[in-house]
Order: C-alpha cells, then structure tokens, then sequence
C-alpha cells in the first residue's frame, strides 16, 4: 500500500513546470528561422503593443534579453512614469530622477523633491546617454531597487535649467 503511494504521488507532477532549461531563455525569431518554412516566418510574433509603441531594433536585433518589454517575458502593468537619466554605471540598468513639487498647507506653497528610481534599460535602445528623458512602466520586482523598465527614449533637447 506505501509503495502505491509514492508512486501516485511521483506521477502527480505539475505539467506546467519541467526540468529543462526555461524556453524564455531562447531566440524565438532564430528558432521559428531554422524550420525554414514560410508558415515559420508568419508565425513570428509582431512586437508591438498600442500602449508601448514598436521599436524596430527589437524585431530585428539578435539579442536575447528575458526583461524586455517587446521580447521578454514580462508584463508591463500599473504606473507609467517618466524621468531624465542621471547614471549609467550599471549593465543594463540605470539611474533616473523624477523631479516633482510637494505642497507645504501651512506655507500655501510649494517645496521641490526628487526621487530616484532604478530602471531596466533594454539592448533594443541604443545610443541612451546621460540627460535623456525616459518613459519607463512597472512590472514585477526584478531585484531589490528594479521596479521598472524602459519603454520610450527622448532626446535631450539641449542644456536648459530645468525643474
């Protein structure tokens, strides 16, 4: 009867979850190529999402990054932000600051704040320096500060005060 058991219990397994090396991990692009058919090529998910818009870099690249937004395997869900870059010495993360006003009732006015956030920046945008204006969107916890990821890049128009 205890042999019966486990062997129950050892068939039961969860079909979602396998021993393999995640699929995610894999170019889908060059996987669906090397079948060589033109069903295969049709079959090549399109990158676009209304709210995010489409970078062409993404369709075309050879990069293989699991955290991005058109290629990944994430969602991007609840809050849009955007802020400018401060730092890039991290590999593929960065730092940006949101510059907003708190309102001081006992003064009637208004005090300057900044925060800074860092962000999941994807190989599909290239060229992003240092006072770039970023669109970035939330999704699940990517480590202990990444909350974030790169959606849209915005030239620097040139050097003005801000704030």
């Amino acid at each position: 009867m205890l042999q019966f058991v486990v062997s129950l219990t050892a068939n039961n397994k969860n079909p979602k979850r396998s021993s393999s090396s995640s699929s995610h991990l894999q170019n889908k692009k060059r996987v669906l190529a090397a079948a060589g058919a033109k069903e295969a090529e049709e079959k090549i998910p399109c990158y676009y999402n209304p709210e995010r818009g489409k970078v062409s870099i993404a369709i075309d690249g050879t990069y293989i990054d699991k955290k991005c937004p058109f290629t990944g395997n994430v969602s991007i869900r609840g809050r849009i932000l955007s802020g400018v870059v401060t730092k890039m010495k991290m590999q593929r993360t960065f730092v940006i600051r949101r510059d907003y006003l708190h309102y001081i009732r006992k003064y009637n006015r208004f005090e300057k704040r900044h925060k800074n956030m860092s962000v999941h920046l994807s190989p599909a945008f290239r060229d992003v320096t240092v006072g770039d204006i970023v669109t970035v969107g939330e999704f699940r916890p990517l480590s202990k500060t990444v909350r974030f990821n790169v959606l849209k890049v915005t030239k620097a128009a040139g050097a003005k005060k801000q704030f």
